[in-house]
C-alpha cells in the first residue's frame, strides 16, 4: 500500500495473572517473546515505523521488538486508565500524521499479516474506524460487533447487551485502524463516564459516527486473535503455534511420525523429505536439509544438519555444530561448535567440542574432544579417513593427520601425523592373586570397625 502507517502496539500490562516478575509479552511461544511475533505480523504489512506502549521491563519489551527493520520508538504508560488511555501515551507519534493508524496489542502471538491488512485497505476504503473481529462459538464476555447494512454501528460490552445482542458470534478483538488525520480528534473525545472511570478505544465507533464518519468491521481467524493472560493459556497458545506449524511443514513435505511430540523453534527450517521422529526438540537457529533423518528424543539448537545426515537417537547438537552430507551422529551424542565432513560418523556416547572431523573419518564410542582448560577453550582438527579408537580423549589443542589410527582407550595430548598409530595409554601389568588380597584386607577392615576392634 502507498500509505503511510503508524502501528501503536499496546504492551504495558503488570502480568498480574500471569504471577511473573516478567513483563507478560516477555514470555517466549516457541523460543521467542510473544511480542516478536506480533512484531513480526506487522513487519509484513510493509510497515516501518512503531510506537510500543509500555510499563514493566521497558527496555527489554523494546529490544524484544525492534525486528523486521521497523523502528520502534517506546511511550511509557505510567497510568494504566483505558485503552484509549493506553494509545494516548504514543500522542507525539501520532501527532507526525499518517494516513493509517492500526493499533495492535504485544499478547497476541498467533496474530499474522493478513487482519491487519484487511483493516488498512478498509481504510483505504473511506472509512474513519475499522475493527477487526472473529466469530466464535463461546462469546462468553466479548463486546459484540453491531453491524446495520453493512456499518459497524457499535461494539457492545457482554454486561451491557440485551439479550438479542448476546445471541451475536461476532466479537471485538481489540484490534483496529484509525484514519490517521483524524485520530488524535477522534482519541481526544473519547470520555471516561463509566463504572471504571476507564477511556475505552471500543467508543471510537459510535464517536466516529456521531461527527458524520463510517466504521467496518473485518473478520479474522478465531485462533489468531487468541491473547494470553496467564500461564494455562500461555501453554494453550503454545500448542495452538506449534500445531499450525508442524501442519505447515508437512504440507511442505516434511515426513514426521508423531508430530504432536515435536516441537519446534520460531525459525525452525526443514527441508523437504525429511524425516523427524516422534519426541524431537527444535532450538532456535536449527536448519535440517532435505533427505535429513532426526532420529527420536534428540535435541537440536543453532545448528544445520545436512541432506543423507542422521542424528540420534538421544544425541544433542548445540550452535555450531555442522552436519555434512550423509555425516551420523549416533545415540547419547553431543555436538557443539563441531564440523562434522561428509561420510564421517562419531558414534555413541561421544562429545566433540570446537572441533572439525575430516570426510569419512570414524569417530568411536566414548571420545571426548578435551577443548576447555578452565579458562579458554581449544580446538581439534582430524583430517580425513582418521580412526579414533573408543574411550580416547583428545586434549586440544591438538591435530590429529589424514588417516591417523588412535588405538582405544588413549589420552592424545600431542599432533598425530597423517596415516600413523598413537598410543596414549599405561601399559598393561598383571599382579596375579592381588585382587584376592586387596579383597581379604577390605573384609578385615569393615570385619575390625563393626566388632569395635583395630587392626
Amino acid at each position: 500500500m502507498e500509505r503511510t502507517c503508524l502501528a501503536i502496539i499496546l504492551a504495558a500490562g503488570d502480568s498480574t495473572r500471569m504471577k511473573s516478575s516478567t513483563s507478560k509479552v516477555l514470555h517466549p511461544i516457541a523460543s521467542r517473546p510473544m511480542i516478536a511475533h506480533v512484531m513480526d505480523a506487522i513487519a509484513k504489512t510493509d510497515i516501518s515505523t512503531a510506537a510500543l506502549v509500555v510499563g514493566r521491563n521497558a527496555d527489554e519489551v523494546g529490544a524484544a521488538a525492534s525486528i523486521g527493520g521497523i523502528a520502534v520508538e517506546s511511550y511509557l504508560q505510567k497510568e494504566r486508565l483505558g485503552t484509549g488511555h493506553a494509545v494516548l501515551a504514543a500522542r507525539e507519534a501520532i501527532a507526525r500524521g499518517y494516513d493509517d493508524i492500526l493499533v495492535a496489542y504485544g499478547d497476541v502471538p498467533l496474530l499474522t499479516d493478513a487482519p491487519l491488512r484487511a483493516a488498512r485497505r478498509g481504510l483505504a476504503d473511506g472509512n474513519d474506524v475499522v475493527v477487526i473481529g472473529f466469530h466464535t462459538d463461546n462469546p462468553n464476555a466479548y463486546g459484540r460487533l453491531l453491524v446495520k447494512d453493512g456499518e459497524l454501528i457499535a461494539i457492545r460490552e457482554a454486561k451491557d447487551a440485551t439479550d438479542a445482542e448476546l445471541a451475536i458470534t461476532w466479537c471485538n478483538s481489540g484490534l483496529m485502524a484509525i484514519n490517521g488525520r483524524k485520530a488524535l480528534d477522534l482519541l481526544d473525545r473519547i470520555g471516561n463516564t463509566n463504572a471504571k472511570g476507564e477511556y475505552y478505544l471500543t467508543d471510537l465507533v459510535e464517536i466516529a459516527r456521531s461527527l458524520g464518519g463510517r466504521a467496518v468491521a473485518v473478520d479474522a481467524p478465531e485462533v489468531e486473535m487468541t491473547g494470553c493472560n496467564n500461564r494455562a493459556e500461555l501453554a494453550f497458545i503454545e500448542r495452538l503455534w506449534q500445531e499450525r506449524r508442524r501442519h505447515e511443514l508437512m504440507l511442505s513435505g516434511v515426513t514426521m511420525i508423531a508430530p504432536e511430540t515435536v516441537f519446534l523453534a520460531y525459525d525452525t527450517v526443514i527441508g523437504q523429505d525429511a524425516l523427524i521422529e516422534p519426541n524431537v526438540v527444535f532450538g532456535p537457529g536449527a536448519i535440517i536439509d532435505g533427505g535429513a533423518i532426526i532420529h527420536a528424543f534428540s535435541h537440536i539448537e543453532g545448528a544445520h544438519v545436512s541432506a543423507g545426515a542422521t542424528v540420534g537417537p538421544f544425541a544433542r547438537l548445540r550452535p555450531g555444530a555442522d552436519l555434512a552430507a550423509g555425516a551420523k551422529v549416533g545415540n547419547f551424542c553431543e555436538v557443539k561448535n563441531a564440523k562434522i565432513a561428509e561420510g564421517a560418523k562419531v558414534n555413541h556416547l561421544a562429545y566433540i567440542g570446537d572441533a572439525t572431523i575430516g570426510a569419512h573419518s570414524n569417530i568411536g564410542a566414548g571420545t571426548i574432544t578435551c577443548n576447555y582448560d578452565g579458562v579458554n577453550k581449544h580446538e581439534t582438527h582430524i583430517g580425513a579417513n582418521a580412526f579414533v579408537g573408543s574411550n580416547s580423549s583428545l586434549v586440544a589443542p591438538i591435530r590429529i593427520g589424514d588417516g591417523a589410527y588412535i588405538a582405544s582407550g588413549s589420552v592424545i595430548t600431542d599432533d598425530v601425523p597423517a596415516d600413523a598409530l598413537a598410543f596414549g595409554r599405561a601399559r598393561q601389568e598383571v599382579k596375579p592373586e592381588r585382587a584376592k588380597l586387596i579383597r581379604e584386607r577390605a573384609l578385615a577392615i569393615k570385619a575390625a570397625k563393626k566388632g569395635g576392634g583395630s587392626l
